[in-house]
């Protein structure tokens, strides 16, 4: 393809769907307990769920950016003309400048995209970039079609506690509500690429329901995208799931993920999150 697309691993792409797509995935890293990890979209590789049950210490760190550099010479050598790479938000990572760093002296152009979102909130834009590449488009089609999912893109989660957020400073806004919101069962989404709190529920059962309710507001008329994520969570993720299917008819694909470590590090087990987005490939 004339346009290579690179992402990063907290998208959570399947591995089998990124190489159909052509995607290349630079890795974020994880260290629990002093052992350093690429993050994985298999949490179970690392155990990170389990590790923060223990209060295990667990950090992350974004890609260097010779692992950037690395990707795009890859890119070139295999017959790209350009590279459009999509990451998660810049609120919440120096990934996306860690990519702009080893943009500088690529042997072909760069554009480098802040998706604003994370998880499957970056990987809808990232597949629609790769189906425009895939039909041949130009390096400004790409980023065109990449930008153009992001902002039609919507997420919003549930945690089980604001902890894991308020201990690696992601919780934005949220902070002001830090004291009586431990008890309580706060509903989060994403604006202008920062996680802060959208509703403020009295129990998990409730909080799970209305978090249905808002992907099915969020919902458009024609055809739409429907991820459910999760972390340590399957039971809740599949059962959100099997609701939104019954109630968003026009989701021509609904997919259940687990996150990875570096997601999970942040927010903790019990996430359960939906992202909505134009349908894509």
């Amino acid at each position: 393809m004339p346009v290579a697309v690179v992402t990063d691993s907290t998208a959570y792409l399947d591995a089998a769907e990124s190489a159909m797509w052509g995607v290349t995935v630079v890795p974020l890293h994880v260290v629990i307990g002093g052992r350093e990890f690429d993050d994985t979209a298999d949490p179970a590789l690392t155990g990170v769920a389990e590790a923060l049950r223990d209060h295990a210490p667990v950090t992350t760190s974004q890609p260097a950016p010779q692992r950037f550099a690395a990707a795009y010479a890859a890119a070139a050598a295999a017959g790209a003309d350009g590279v459009v790479s999509v990451h998660l938000s810049g609120s919440l990572s120096g990934t996306a400048e860690a990519a702009r760093l080893a943009a500088k002296d690529a042997p072909v152009p760069i554009e480098v995209i802040d998706s604003g979102s994370v998880g499957m909130g970056l990987g809808f834009p990232v597949l629609a970039a790769a189906e425009a590449a895939r039909r041949g488009a130009s390096l400004a089609e790409v980023v065109s079609a990449a930008g153009e999912s992001a902002a039609a893109t919507r997420s919003f989660f549930y945690v089980d506690t604001l902890e894991y957020l308020r201990r690696g400073g992601r919780i934005g806004a949220a902070v002001n509500l830090l004291g009586s919101a431990l008890a309580i069962k706060p509903l989060l989404h994403l604006a202008d690429g920062t996680i802060t709190v959208l509703e403020k529920v009295r129990t998990a059962n409730r909080a799970i329901a209305r978090l249905e309710d808002l992907a099915v507001q969020a919902t458009a008329d024609g055809a739409v995208s429907v991820a459910v994520q999760h972390l340590g969570a399957a039971a809740r993720a599949r059962a959100l799931a099997d609701g939104l299917a019954a109630r968003v008819p026009a989701a021509s694909r609904l997919t259940v993920v687990e996150v990875g470590a570096v997601i999970g590090a942040h927010v903790g087990p019990g996430l359960l999150g939906v992202t909505i987005a134009p349908a894509h490939p």
